[in-house]
């Protein structure tokens, strides 16, 4: 086979593509990790972390995939026996919730169908008829990477408080964390899990917890057994820059280079650009004639968008022949959704160029692969980000057309 020219499209919602800066900053010598040079990398990374998750607290960074700070945010909670209601917003809530079951958790799984997120008021009546308190946790995803649906956290958040529930509220930010507005301290969140291969633009091998005083609180209580995943043995040396055993040395300097880069950009904007991106990914389906997974505007995700294929056409025979006559690679449906959607990620390192090439693949591809679809999708998309900056331009800098 001959090799392909230009640079890989990679329009997965994660892993996103690396910046060349943060690849720039992993490219370095490994350094002694109990010295002083380390300690200062360390205490400048978990400073920043406590910016991108909006919180006081601490940020615990373990070497892992978002899969291990799931299993961390449950053992240092939670004990076994104990009833946590779950929401079936898609693959990655179901699998978090086989996770829950096999530590021995009661688990109400709240049955959904996968294009909405998780409802707060379905939640508020769940909690609002436990009267003994016997649910421990409310664990939900905030977006759910097989759907392209956005929970409301905040809203949850104040569904607990109206009906003055004492439960614990456990959130996954997978792939929400530095690309969708999210607010640990505000929104009171207990335990945020996350990694390292989403919205902080690295490679994957770092998983996150921020953890509240009350989340600390009940992980000196609870029955749970654990070892490597003890918040309180990271965080003892952790208050020094150290960690208490050999940390992913080269991916903290790619992390600081990361929290760097969002932050120069400024939070608001990196949102902003996000849902910017989104919007122009669904004017482009929208013309295709396609439909995007997600069904309720409030809900839909500035990280992907999950895109339905026409009936009688395959959406992994679809992506095949798009990565080999374009290179570019789009995510596949999985579990209930397989062969029914494509995922098309807008996330991290991407702006308006980037994602109007990928669309172009998108759009090639579905005629390569004859998907019924209207041309000028990308047109469409083109023509949603012009008007989204002609109306964030300065007043003086607006055009007025002749």
């Amino acid at each position: 086979m001959s090799k392909q020219q230009g640079r890989h499209f990679l329009n997965i919602p994660g892993p996103s593509p690396v910046p060349d800066r943060v690849l720039r900053a992993m490219d370095m010598p490994v350094i002694d990790h109990r010295s002083a040079e380390f300690a200062e990398l360390g205490k400048q990374v978990f400073e920043g972390c406590q910016k991108i998750f909006k919180t006081k607290g601490p940020v615990i960074v373990f070497p892992s995939s978002g899969t291990g700070a799931w299993e961390a945010a449950i053992v240092n909670t939670l004990s076994p026996g104990d009833k946590v209601l779950m929401v079936e917003t898609g693959h990655f809530a179901t699998l978090w919730q086989q996770m829950a079951k096999r530590w021995g958790l009661d688990v109400e799984f709240l049955p959904g169908d996968w294009r909405h997120g998780a409802s707060p008021t379905e939640i508020e009546e769940k909690l609002r008829g436990d009267k003994s308190h016997a649910i421990k946790a409310v664990m939900v995803v905030h977006n759910e990477t097989s759907t392209g649906v956005t929970s409301r956290v905040g809203e949850i958040r104040a569904a607990l408080d109206r009906v003055d529930h004492p439960a614990l509220l456990l959130v996954d930010t997978i792939s929400s964390l530095g690309s969708v507005d999210f607010k640990h301290d505000e929104w009171k969140v207990d335990v945020t899990v996350s990694c390292s291969q989403k919205g902080f633009m690295l490679p994957p091998g770092l998983g996150f917890n921020a953890v509240s005083d009350k989340a600390r609180a009940a992980s000196k209580t609870n029955k749970m057994p654990r070892s490597y995943w003890d918040w309180e043995e990271m965080l003892k040396p952790n208050a020094n820059g150290f960690f208490p055993y050999t940390p992913a040395t080269n991916l903290l300097y790619g992390l600081k280079e990361a929290i760097s880069m969002m932050l120069e950009e400024g939070l608001d904007n990196v949102f902003a650009r996000h849902k910017r991106l989104a919007a122009a990914t669904r004017a482009a389906v929208t013309h295709w004639g396609l439909e995007v997974l997600c069904q309720e505007p409030e809900e839909y995700s500035p990280v992907l968008t999950a895109v339905l294929m026409p009936p009688g056409h395959n959406a992994d025979e679809f992506r095949k022949v798009t990565l080999e006559k374009y290179n570019i690679s789009l995510g596949s449906g999985l579990s209930k959704v397989a062969g029914k959607v494509f995922r098309i990620g807008h996330l991290g390192e991407c702006n308006e160029l980037t994602l109007l090439g990928a669309l172009s693949g998108v759009e090639m591809g579905m005629t390569a692969a004859g998907v019924p679809h209207r041309a000028g999708g990308v047109d469409a998309a083109m023509k949603s980000l012009e008007d989204a900056d002609k109306s964030n331009a300065p007043t003086h800098l607006k055009m007025v057309k002749p």
